[in-house]
């Protein structure tokens, strides 16, 4: 096996590792996925029925865009077939395509007219990216349900799914797992406001969008961010990397 198909296998598996960890997480609902440039037309999925905080790297499935399973054992979940098949067809910047119903962002995606706002250093990082699906359409089991994600997404890099939970792409693993772990942050900061009665102190719209303006440098943070997770991981049970 290719070495960066090896090492893409670790991350993804740290990735769900982490996830359960820190609580972004169902049990054995949910998916994470990884599309290698190595492996046109297909992606690295998390198979059905294997809980996140004991997922190894040989555990991940290699699918194609078809649903058929090209390496791997283990089933194929419908839902994870259906929506990260599509948002990776559609869009080749998503190398990394994260689904989750962790809690904070869930709560937000349940509330009405409740948009990610301005009112935290960490919900800066989505101003102007977060696009949001204003009807909850039922349990994705038909490509057709993912196609309609993949076009609510458009440009961005986040999904609000009305009353279901969020999606979130990357350009790799390190990046997409950094934006969706402070994504939960910045959501949970906004429940807790919410709760006080208080109003919300937004930032402005100028500082707003000035604040996260450098992909390079947020990338190279993002890496060093999830380097230093794995080696906590590492440290405690590295059976992931197997």
């Amino acid at each position: 096996m290719d070495d960066a198909l090896i090492q893409a296998r670790i991350d993804l598996a740290a990735a769900l590792r982490l996830a359960a960890r820190f609580d972004l997480h169902e049990g054995i609902c949910n998916h994470f996925s990884y599309a290698p440039p190595e492996r046109p037309g297909a992606f690295l999925v998390n198979p059905f029925g294997k809980h996140w905080s004991q997922l190894t790297a040989s555990d991940l499935l290699l699918v194609d865009y078809e649903g058929k399973v090209l390496e791997g054992e283990g089933e194929l979940e419908t839902t994870a077939f259906c929506i990260h098949s599509r948002i990776h067809r559609e869009h080749p910047r998503a190398a990394c395509v994260l689904h989750t119903h962790m809690p904070y962002a869930t709560t937000l995606t349940s509330l009405e007219d409740t948009p990610l706002e301005p009112i935290s250093q960490n919900a800066l990082r989505y101003y102007n990216d977060v696009a949001y699906e204003g009807s909850y359409n039922g349990i994705a089991t038909d490509v057709e349900e993912g196609e309609r994600m993949a076009a609510a997404l458009g440009d961005k890099r986040v999904l609000f799914l009305a009353n279901h939970g969020v999606v979130v792409v990357g350009p790799n693993i390190a990046k997409a797992f950094e934006d969706l772990y402070y994504l939960e942050r910045a959501c949970q900061v906004q429940v807790l406001a919410h709760s006080t009665g208080r109003p919300l102190r937004r930032v402005s719209d100028n500082i707003a969008g000035a604040t996260f303006k450098d992909p390079a440098a947020e990338l190279h943070y993002a890496e060093a961010h999830f380097t230093a997770l794995k080696r906590l991981l590492d440290a405690e049970d590295g059976s992931y990397t197997q």
